[in-house]
């Protein structure tokens, strides 16, 4: 009654590269950081329809990866939690903030799987599909913080088709700022659904009629996934996302099977 066949074409296993277990799916790279998402979020394991497999980045916190100038003291404990996740048995890397793109290069160079560190990485992809003449609109949490280190370092040519703009530094977020804004979140980080997404949708719309040129509008922050549908409905254009990259990754790394007939 709650017994299921095995895969008949699972008949002859081996050992893979350094991976302890098996069967699993994404890893993915959390902050060091408390604060709470909902199901859509990266960090809420809930939503997903594969396997996740979760690793604390020790000592990487929002603040130490998207406000510090520095980040190199990020870089050992971001590739420690990439050697993990691996050795763990994950098919492919990702993390949980746009940000991370800083590190793409650097995890992709250090693990022998695919590696996703930001939702940006979809971006040169999102620049082939709508054409030279139409702008990809990235929508982030803060402007002020994307660098030009970031977007090259997810393959993004500085001249190319995109314009950007920061939700809470330029259109004002509260819910978000009580989550990430170090000055004003309080001790305990909460956010309500309805306030954040009335404001997500807003601002996207906005977003998009002040560059009426956007072809595609781009999500970067893990917290802007669950609004996703709702800001589709009102701007009527493609959206991408954390959770279009990650089903991608998945896709990739697990592929299924096709039935049907002829």
């Amino acid at each position: 009654m709650f017994y299921k066949n095995h895969d008949r074409d699972i008949n002859h296993i081996k050992t893979r590269k350094d991976h302890c277990c098996y069967g699993m799916g994404l890893g993915i790279m959390v902050l060091d950081d408390a604060y709470p998402g909902f199901p859509g979020d990266v960090r809420n394991a809930s939503a997903f329809p594969y396997p996740v497999q979760y690793e604390i980045a020790e000592g990487v916190n929002n603040y130490t990866l998207v406000w510090e100038e520095d980040k190199s003291p990020c870089l050992p404990p971001i590739q420690q939690a990439a050697k993990k996740l691996e050795r763990m048995g994950c098919r492919a890397i990702a993390a949980e903030c746009g940000y991370f793109a800083y590190f793409q290069k650097d995890v992709a160079g250090y693990v022998d799987v695919p590696v996703f560190m930001s939702s940006l990485l979809q971006v040169p992809f999102i620049q082939q599909i709508i054409g030279p003449d139409r702008q990809v609109g990235i929508l982030c949490a803060q402007k002020q913080f994307l660098t030009d280190i970031h977007l090259q370092n997810v393959g993004i040519d500085l001249n190319s088709n995109f314009v950007i703009a920061g939700s809470q530094d330029e259109y004002g977020l509260p819910e978000f700022d009580n989550l990430w804004d170090h000055s004003r979140r309080p001790e305990c980080p909460e956010v309500y659904y309805d306030k954040a997404e009335k404001d997500m949708v807003r601002i996207s719309r906005e977003f998009c009629e002040s560059h009426p040129e956007i072809g595609a509008l781009m999500l970067e922050c893990t917290v802007m996934q669950p609004f996703a549908r709702a800001i589709q409905r009102e701007i009527d254009l493609p959206v991408f996302s954390w959770g279009t990259l990650l089903d991608y990754a998945y896709s990739v790394v697990v592929h299924r099977d096709y039935y049907g007939h002829v």
